[in-house]
């Protein structure tokens, strides 16, 4: 039986993890700390300046925000979250944009009033927003994770500081994550606990991917794999997933349910295992006990990687989809854990060169070694421990991994960034 204390972290966890957010988290984050300065400021800026690290420019540059006409970028993300977001949203701060609201944001786009510069610092996810209006000004900050907000100031004087500038913003502790901790937790949890966090995972994020199958975002590409690959429910997993990216990235203002900080991870690790689920005939209890096992061994990973790296999130999040699926069908920890080193032995050289339209090819691409990886681990074939970046045991290869995310593609990073910015 699984110890009570990590009963309760866990469910913490996922109420910590599992949260409603519009569009790409990086944009939104930036829209949220710019409400958040407007209300500390009191009045409409005059002009906006956003300092943010690299990971924060390459996640924000290319991606589609929602609510905005179309618009990319920082300057545009900033001006609505100032100008017409509703801070009380949170990650979904831009659903209260309309049409003025959009206008005036635009008008403040055209003169200029927002500046954008390079914040050198230790800390991938980490920006500064400062307002200023006549002789007053207000300044939020916030680093590691998207609302974690460690400084507010107004007219240089603090509004809050965070007690230890250095947290992460987790709350709730997360020692006890194990794949053997986990499996016992999907096995074991009352299901009434859970079912709050995953109904609203199914009913957010099945209404996005059946949007984006319709086609009209990026290249199309959930509608494009039926067509092309045909019959099979593989197939269709990644079509869904694939399509509910694209629609996020490409401008979508339906919310979806985000993991370890990402939309896409979130997407990546519940969209697959729904899907087959319904098309299986798999009961709706298994189903939402499949998802949770998916949503906490995503944040397993990402414990280890961090919220953004030049990794890319939707290895974790299929990694841990494919090991859903292998749990789903009854597999043994064994082959759930065969599951995930078959895939870390295949894909965990996928780069994240920022949140865009092709993040959705990259999750199909993922979610294929996963399946794939699941397959094998059912048939008791497995990549051998100790090639290569495995290890003796699943749990260590997640951290080997994740020490190659956070630690051994920091230059990597740095050039990914660099390209970007040259573009």
């Amino acid at each position: 039986m699984l110890d009570e204390k990590i009963k309760s972290d866990f469910l913490g966890i996922l109420e910590e993890e599992l949260i409603p957010a519009m569009g790409c988290t990086e944009p939104i984050a930036l829209a949220y700390a710019s409400a958040k300065a407007r209300e500390t400021l009191g009045k409409n800026p005059e002009k906006l300046i956003a300092k943010c690290s690299g990971n924060m420019i390459k996640n924000v540059r290319c991606v589609r925000i929602p609510n905005s006409g179309g618009m990319t970028g920082i300057e545009a993300a900033c001006a609505l979250g100032a100008l017409c977001g509703d801070v009380l949203r949170g990650m979904e701060v831009l659903e209260a944009v309309n049409p003025e609201g959009l206008e005036k944001a635009m008008k403040f786009l055209e003169k200029g009033g927002c500046e954008v510069e390079y914040l050198e610092s230790p800390h991938p996810l980490h920006f500064i927003i400062t307002l200023i209006s006549g002789n007053d000004f207000a300044e939020v900050e916030v680093r590691h994770s998207h609302t974690n907000i460690v400084r507010i100031t107004k007219n240089g004087e603090n509004v809050f500081m965070a007690e230890d500038f250095e947290e992460d913003g987790a709350v709730v502790d997360r020692s006890g994550l194990s794949v053997e901790n986990i499996y016992a937790f999907a096995e074991e949890i009352e299901l009434s606990a859970i079912e709050p966090f995953v109904k609203k995972q199914v009913e957010y994020n099945m209404a996005i991917a059946e949007e984006g199958m319709k086609g009209g975002y990026g290249v199309g590409i959930g509608k494009e794999m039926l067509e092309v690959y045909p019959g099979h429910v593989f197939t269709k997993m990644k079509a869904f997933a694939a399509a509910a990216s694209e629609a996020r990235m490409d401008g979508c203002s339906m919310p979806v349910i985000i993991t370890s900080g990402s939309g896409n991870q979130g997407l990546a690790s519940s969209v697959p295992v729904i899907v087959y689920a319904r098309e299986k005939g798999i009961l709706e209890e298994r189903m939402f006990r499949s998802i949770i096992f998916s949503s906490l061994l995503t944040v397993f990973q990402k414990e280890y990687i961090g919220k953004l790296s030049a990794f890319c999130g939707a290895v974790s999040a299929s990694c841990a989809a494919g090991a859903a699926i292998t749990y789903m069908v009854g597999g043994t920890i064994r082959q759930i854990k065969d599951t995930i080193d078959n895939t870390m032995a295949d894909i965990p050289g996928i780069i994240c060169d920022g949140a865009k339209s092709s993040c959705a090819a990259k999750i199909a691409s993922a979610l294929d070694a996963s399946l794939f990886a699941h397959v094998l681990a059912m048939k008791g074939k497995v990549y051998g421990a100790n090639t290569g970046i495995l290890r003796s045991d699943a749990g260590k290869t997640i951290r080997s991994v994740g020490h190659i995310g956070k630690v051994g593609m920091k230059q990597t990073d740095s050039e990914i960034v660099k390209i970007m910015i040259e573009n």
